[in-house]
């Protein structure tokens, strides 16, 4: 065996064993979350709320402390959102956790799904390289603006996402996260 079919060899186990793991680990492998949303707005509206919303959360002023309902950090994140740049379809800002500072990217595209309402792939993907399990901080990054500019609460809205896209979705805390 040449050292090129060695190298070869050991290339394709370590594809076959990571495309094998992704079927064990159960979620993204690097802090992250994709969320696909139908809102029954328009797509600029969609922009202004969202855009507004971090505005609103900018700071840390806003950042809860402990109290008797919460006696431990984190106890909420609807804080140090910063809006960075939009076009027409496209919303980009960041998140930071109240606690570490972590900094995590937000984005958002708009597509009019040609009935008057606006299809939203939204992304919040953690800066920190190691970062692998984030409590689902990265969906409540995303979810608590929604939440916030009252995007959610309308008739027609509606969310998909899952583990395998989404770390840690199906135990997320966006009361404390």
């Amino acid at each position: 065996c040449s050292e090129g079919d060695i190298m070869w060899g050991r290339t394709i186990l370590f594809v076959s064993l990571l495309s094998s793991t992704q079927g064990i680990f159960k979620y993204p492998w690097h802090a992250s979350c994709k969320i696909k949303w139908e809102i029954p707005e328009t797509c600029q509206a969609f922009k202004t709320k969202i855009v507004n919303q971090m505005n609103a959360w900018q700071g840390d002023s806003l950042c809860p402390s402990t109290s008797n309902s919460c006696p431990q950090l984190p106890c909420g994140q609807n804080c140090l959102y910063e809006f960075k740049e939009s076009s027409e379809n496209y919303i980009y800002g960041t998140h930071q956790t109240p606690v570490a500072r972590y900094t995590d990217d937000l984005t958002f595209q708009l597509t009019d799904n040609g009935s008057g309402g606006c299809s939203v792939a939204a992304k919040s993907n953690s800066q920190t390289w190691y970062a692998v399990l984030d409590y689902g901080t990265n969906y409540c990054n995303l979810r608590n603006l929604v939440d916030g500019a009252g995007l959610s609460a309308t008739a027609g809205f509606s969310e998909e996402t899952r583990n395998s896209v989404c770390t840690q979705y199906t135990s997320r805390d966006c009361n404390r996260f």
